[in-house]
């Protein structure tokens, strides 16, 4: 006899994990919400808000280095290091805070502070000494940092996104392995707070980018805050109090290195192999995206842990299905999945929406070196393609990397999800000056490749670059 029962066990207090939780016990299910810390989500405490808290900061310190562009001079700019991390780690504590309340709040019995792990496909034991047996079990434990061996000798002077936060100044120097999300984006805002930056990975493309255009801009942008050295294999080495990196015949001292080299899911002790799942090479087990299922098991894997779509909103729609089909196994729903959409948050931001081509696809481009409005706010540095497929033309993808593109990336999204073509973008209003207006030139382009109508007479022809 288990010393806790329940419908669906849920593994991991994150997003995908509360997520989970929620809606089984909305479709009716007993739950039980097992976390060893209840620390607070991943995007609360280590990942999106304080990295867009130091991002702000380093944005701030930008502006006022710029603002001489527009007439206007601010001499003798000062970063006060401490007080930017400390204003990052208050901000921090305080979403962090708000994210604990809620799961305090959730009903009495549900909450089990304790580590899990599988004795069989339904029956977990627990670190405290108790078993649970569950009907059906969500794996939602999310992911952690990846340290390669030679960086976990550097002692303090190794970072991760998980500590980096923790900094009480701003290093002189800064080393980042790994020109991932996480490495570009605390890579540029330490690099405009004033600190010198390198950046290293052993590929030879940013972020991820699949569009070479949007890249070539997006490095070349980079470039201008940071040194790149893309496509060599860095190796780190303690000497005089410093982190001594050589690369291909190069070598430079830096006092502190971040290492974001990615997030491997957190499976580790969970004994899978308990469960009857079949595993890889990497200890996982087929997840289906669309019903969260692992094989053919009454256990669901959602956010981090399953390693596919790596996003807060992802993780909280991932969490949602798995929960509603740990209920319903095994009579489960197969759901629609939202169109991928992904934000970088460099200046400007690195967009990516949907598909990239695919047979008889069309691309338009739009390129903002020369926008209106981006021109008029000196923020003129960008490109833009839009895929859509043929013969109709309606939208597929898009790739951006320009000013606003975080917020256009909003009305692409929903573009593509409701199916619309690039002669219907075009019939909407476009506000003049705005940067919205910038995608009209790669709209245009598409509707040209493709048997599509131009909407000529909602397109007053605004002057050249909007």
């Amino acid at each position: 006899m288990a010393d806790l029962t329940c419908d669906v066990a849920v593994i991991g207090g994150g997003t995908a994990g509360l997520a989970a939780e929620r809606n089984a016990r909305k479709h009716g299910a007993t739950t039980l919400l097992i976390d060893p810390e209840f620390a607070g989500t991943t995007c609360a405490t280590v990942g999106c808000m304080p990295s867009k808290l130091l991002i702000a900061a380093a944005r701030a310190a930008h502006d006022v280095r710029d603002a001489a562009t527009f007439g206007i001079h601010c001499d003798g700019l000062r970063i006060d290091g401490p007080a930017v991390m400390a204003r990052v780690r208050e901000m921090r504590d305080d979403f962090a805070g708000s994210t604990r309340e809620g799961i305090a709040k959730l009903p009495d019995g549900i909450l089990v502070r304790a580590r899990a792990r599988f004795t069989s496909a339904n029956r977990l034991e627990l670190d405290d000494g108790r078993a649970v047996e569950a009907r059906s079990v969500v794996i939602a434990t999310g992911s952690s940092p990846m340290v390669p061996p030679p960086f976990r000798e550097l002692g303090d002077l190794l970072l991760t996104n998980e500590t980096i936060f923790e900094l009480p100044d701003l290093p002189e120097s800064l080393a980042v392995i790994g020109g991932g999300v996480i490495g570009l984006e605390l890579a540029q805002a330490m690099a405009r707070l004033g600190v010198r930056v390198a950046l290293f990975d052993q590929k030879e493309t940013l972020a991820g980018v699949r569009c070479e255009a949007v890249h070539e801009t997006l490095k070349s942008a980079m470039a201008r805050d940071m040194a790149l050295h893309l496509g060599t294999s860095p190796e780190p080495s303690l000497e005089d109090g410093r982190v001594r990196i050589d690369w291909d015949g190069q070598t430079d001292r830096f006092h502190k290195v971040l290492v974001a080299t990615g997030r491997p899911p957190n499976v580790r002790g969970l004994n899978l192999e308990a469960t009857g799942l079949a595993l890889d090479d990497h200890g996982m087990p087929e997840v289906n995206p669309n019903t969260m299922q692992c094989g053919d098991a009454a256990i669901f894997m959602a956010g981090d842990a399953n390693g596919d779509r790596p996003l807060l909103h992802e993780a909280s729609d991932e969490g949602a299905i798995a929960g509603r089909n740990a209920i319903a196994y095994p009579a489960l729903v197969a759901s629609e999945r939202v169109v991928p959409f992904a934000i970088t948050f460099t200046e400007p931001p690195l967009v990516t929406i949907g598909a990239d081509v695919c047979e008889g696809a069309k691309t338009g481009t739009s390129d903002y070196s020369r926008q209106g409005r981006a021109r008029v706010d000196a923020r003129n540095v960008g490109t833009v393609r839009l895929h859509a497929a043929a013969p109709d033309g309606h939208l597929i993808g898009a790739d951006l990397f320009c000013p606003g593109a975080d917020h256009m990336g909003h009305m692409l999204a929903l573009a593509i999800q409701n199916g619309m073509t690039a002669g219907d973008l075009l019939e909407m209003p476009f506000y003049h000056p705005t940067l919205e207006e910038g995608l009209k030139s790669a709209l245009r382009e598409i509707c040209h490749a493709v048997p599509l109508r131009m909407p000529g007479d909602r397109d007053p022809g605004n002057p050249p670059g909007t």
